[in-house]
């Protein structure tokens, strides 16, 4: 009797032979669930990967030459790669929390679509396990036009995600914006070698200075992970604007160094939370100045030099949820639906180095309420500032809330609300408010102050069009309405609420390893200047619907 090991077999069986019993093999059912797995003390055996390629070609509608050409010239992601990312080895106890999470780790990864690990065969006590995953095209040529806020931004280049199967990401791409012109040269890898190190270089050659970087970091890779340790280094010359109105009103030129280094420390997860210290020292320069041959009026922040030792503490809480067409189109999304706390606490001061005594403190904290199945509301909240001589500096309090309400397989009520509210704060650290931050038919930064509010409904709607089997394709109705209070330190705008309505396309890229989402939007503004047009096109990519 035969079982095909890439599906559920439905029966154990047993066979009475000359005087004894003798029991086959039960492989893994509803039956044999991963309670009972875990209850019998199941070790794990065999770990079989089943490393899918771009296209499946055992479909018809996917069994083309295109298709088999492309499979043909992508190198499927490694064994090693896969295996190294798992939390479990053979010969350790089952555990379904383990592979849960190993899933969780390996849907992060930018090539792969998705992941699943189910129980294969149970016998003995031993059970092996099979860790499916799909790649997804990795190599992908940049060249995109976006149009957000009334401005526009070209993208060319190149950038190979999974660098024949090994998972190193490498890009090069020549990006122009608003802001400025940058040639970027960047290249990275989650986990080098066998190690669970996160390594980044780049190099970005800019129209108004450089932008340069690199980091090495061993994170708190798992829940019951027991140490971490890292070091960031950065260095960028820029120049920047300050706006008035979606317009340009005044610039300056910042030059930055940030240094850090840090190490963790944990008692892994007890219970259901992971508790986690962090401790290391900050290096952070800002130097301002007039922008040379500048056109515009200059504005100069105040320099700032802070260099502090910082202590850091997290908790994390075991509780996650998974689901599909929320901010993605058919694909697996991970929500955190438990506590999430951090906070840290650094100390400035003029022994040090430093140009002033401050306090520096961030803190955040988020939580999820309700069943991502039907209804679900996720919250979340931050602190950060100084405080210096007894006096708030750039102090911004800022909550986030985000409700989803399944209607039906293909429908999805969603609404946002955000809020921030600063104090004393840098001027090189304005809050905005206008088409590239979430009010779509107005131009972007179009309102600035101190602190804001901006509230998002919509109805999103999935549909079955699959067009090529390379794009699903996804639409919303929606509408915005916010403002902004405080001073504009450039001009004192009319600050009044502002709202806009609009629809849109949604084309998921679905075979493509950027994950993006592109938006095809038209927005009108309802109570925008004279100046803002009657209508607003947009289109643009982002990593959500």
């Amino acid at each position: 009797m035969a079982c095909d090991a890439s599906t559920s077999c439905r029966f154990a069986f047993a066979l009475v032979a000359l005087g004894g019993l003798w029991a086959g093999p039960i492989y893994a059912d509803d039956s044999y669930d991963a309670a009972t797995l875990e209850e019998q003390g199941a070790v794990i055996g065999d770990i079989v990967l089943d490393r899918a390629n771009v296209f499946d070609l055992s479909d018809p509608a996917e069994n083309n030459s295109f298709y088999r050409i492309a499979n043909l010239i992508h190198v499927v992601t490694k064994d090693k790669v896969i295996r190294k990312q798992l939390l479990f080895k053979s010969g350790e106890a089952y555990s379904k929390r383990i592979t849960d999470e190993s899933e969780r780790v390996l849907r992060q990864n930018q090539y792969l679509f998705d992941a699943k690990i189910t129980p294969l065969r149970y016998e003995n006590g031993v059970v092996d396990l099979s860790v499916a995953t799909r790649d997804l095209w990795s190599l992908q040529p940049e060249l995109s036009l976006s149009r957000t806020g009334g401005e526009n931004s070209t993208t060319i280049g190149l950038e190979e995600s999974n660098l024949l199967g090994s998972g190193t990401r490498v890009r090069f791409l020549r990006d122009e914006d608003v802001d400025r012109d940058q040639t970027i040269f960047e290249v990275s890898d989650k986990h080098v070698g066998k190690s669970w190190v996160s390594a980044v270089i780049r190099y970005s050659d800019n129209s108004d200075g450089h932008s340069n970087g690199m980091s090495a970091i061993r994170p708190f890779h798992e829940l019951d992970a027991r140490w971490s340790a890292g070091v960031r280094l950065w260095d960028d010359d820029r120049r920047e604007a300050l706006y008035e109105l979606g317009k340009e009103a005044a610039e300056f030129q910042q030059e930055r160094q940030y240094y850090s280094a840090f190490g963790g420390w944990s008692k892994g997860l007890q219970g259901s939370r992971a508790r986690r210290w962090t401790a290391g020292i900050v290096y952070d320069d800002n130097r301002f100045e007039p922008v040379i041959d500048g056109s515009l009026p200059a504005a100069i922040p105040e320099n700032r030099k802070l260099i502090y030792p910082f202590i850091g503490f997290e908790l994390v809480e075991d509780e996650f949820e998974t689901s599909t067409n929320r901010d993605q189109i058919s694909r697996t999304e991970d929500f955190m639906m438990g506590k999430h706390v951090s906070a840290t606490l650094g100390w400035a001061d003029d022994s040090f180095g430093a140009d002033r005594d401050a306090l520096i403190y961030f803190a955040r904290a988020e939580r999820g309420f309700g069943s991502l199945q039907k209804n679900a509301v996720l919250l979340s909240g931050s602190i950060r500032g100084r405080l210096e001589s007894g006096k708030a500096a750039n102090a911004k309090l800022s909550v986030n809330a985000r409700y989803y309400r399944t209607q039906s397989e293909k429908r999805l009520f969603f609404t946002s609300l955000s809020a921030t509210v600063g104090q004393n704060l840098d001027l090189d650290n304005p809050v905005q408010l206008g088409g590239d931050t979430g009010l779509r038919g107005y131009p972007l930064r179009y309102q600035n102050g101190e602190s804001k509010l901006l509230v998002t409904v919509e109805q999103r709607y999935f549909t079955d069009w699959y067009p090529f089997r390379l794009i699903r394709v996804g639409g919303a109705i929606f509408a915005d309405a916010g403002r902004v209070w405080g001073p504009n330190p450039v001009g004192e705008e009319r600050k009044s609420w502002l709202a806009d309505m609009g629809f849109g396309l949604r084309l998921a890229l679905t075979r493509s390893a950027s994950r993006k989402v592109i938006h095809i939007d038209v927005a009108f503004p309802l109570n925008g200047d004279p100046t803002i047009d009657d209508v607003q096109f947009l289109l643009e990519s982002r990593r959500s619907f």
